[in-house]
């Protein structure tokens, strides 16, 4: 098991930017592909972004690619989502999740972080 806490979520304004951190403890952290998801109110959980347990593996939603990037430092033990040209369909929830390599779900979660995008 790996425990997650995600950081760097806040207020900003159309257009601007955000680099959310998924800070992870517990269990060798280079063993865990990481995702991050998202859940606005009244919706359903959606997956934005996954990053391999090396990093040489990045993968992206249609709605954010182009706009977040991903990004691992196994030496610290985080994953990074930068995001860019925020919009106000991006305020939600954002969590990060750790998926043991070799089996298929994302086990592991963090509390999430919000993320609020005006207009």
């Amino acid at each position: 098991q790996v425990q997650l806490v995600e950081s760097g979520g806040g207020l900003v304004q159309a257009g601007g930017s955000l680099r959310l951190s998924c800070a992870a403890s517990g269990r060798t952290f280079s063993s865990y592909d990481i995702g991050w998801f998202r859940q606005a109110p009244g919706k359903g959980r959606n997956f934005l972004a996954a990053i391999s347990w090396s990093g040489g593996s990045t993968y992206y939603a249609d709605s954010v690619k182009g706009r977040f990037t991903i990004s691992r430092d196994n030496a610290k033990s985080t994953v990074y989502l930068q995001m860019n040209t925020l919009k106000p369909e991006d305020t939600a929830v954002y969590y990060c999740a750790a998926r043991l390599v070799g089996t298929g779900t994302y086990s592991d979660w963090g509390q999430g972080t919000q993320v609020t995008v005006s207009s």
